[in-house]
């Protein structure tokens, strides 16, 4: 390998670093932020009841008046906070009250971008069914839940988010669509493949490039996964 290939390829390790120190690359956790013990120690009310699964108490506050939208310090509402602990009737329950499925807490998840990164598909399939929208843009790279759950290679999470009308080709402020996301940030393993290959079957766009003009396809090649090139080929990638 000759000298300016190696300081290519030392280059483009650097970025990937930087960038995966950004995105929280391997710990989603550090892009989302779940309640932690001494915040859920200090939970009462809603967010108490939804982190517990508590039913009974949810009834109970409902109807005396409690705000189905409180807010904690982190911004989070009970929906979140049920959605962060898997409290899937809980969820329902708080929806079936008139609790919006739409808010942003404050690093602007979701409770769908939330289930989609967890990888949680039940949980997602629950708050899809009671109407949340798949379609919102969140996080600070203006991007998707759909376009998060393809930068893990949560498959199953993808063909749900599909299912329901995520837009397939929403490019976020990193320029990178659900497709690119698949492949610059996954592993080129079998979790990513069948993510990349959902999408393509969907009818995701294998022509939008990144901001340096990179198709997802040459992005494909220059990491040597193979699969993933004749899955894009196949769909007439160039």
């Amino acid at each position: 390998m000759n000298r300016e290939r190696i300081e290519g390829r030392k280059r483009c390790t650097v970025q990937a670093i930087a960038l995966g120190a950004a995105l929280g690359w391997g710990a989603p956790a550090a892009a989302q932020v779940p309640p932690a013990p001494a915040e859920i120690a200090t939970y009462s009310g809603l967010h108490a009841a939804a982190h517990q699964g508590d039913l009974a108490q949810i009834r109970k506050l409902v109807a005396e008046g409690a705000r189905l939208d409180a807010r904690d310090g982190h911004g989070r509402t009970p929906v979140h906070v049920a959605t962060f602990a898997r409290q899937r009737e809980a969820i329902r329950q708080l929806a079936q009250a008139g609790a919006k499925l739409e808010l942003l807490e404050n690093d602007r998840y979701d409770a769908v971008t939330i289930a989609a990164v967890a990888g949680d598909e039940e949980t997602l399939r629950t708050l899809l069914a009671l109407g949340a929208s798949a379609k919102l843009v969140t996080s600070r790279y203006d991007g998707t839940a759909l376009i998060a759950a393809a930068h893990l290679g949560h498959a199953g999470v993808v063909q749900q988010l599909i299912a329901a009308g995520a837009p397939l080709d929403h490019v976020n402020n990193l320029h990178w669509t659900a497709l690119i996301e698949a492949i610059v940030l996954g592993d080129g393993g079998i979790r990513h493949i069948e993510t990349l290959r959902a999408l393509v079957k969907a009818g995701a766009s294998t022509k939008l490039a990144d901001r340096n003009g990179q198709t997802p396809l040459k992005l494909a090649k220059s990491r040597r996964y193979r699969e993933m090139v004749e899955i894009l080929e196949s769909a007439g990638a160039r």
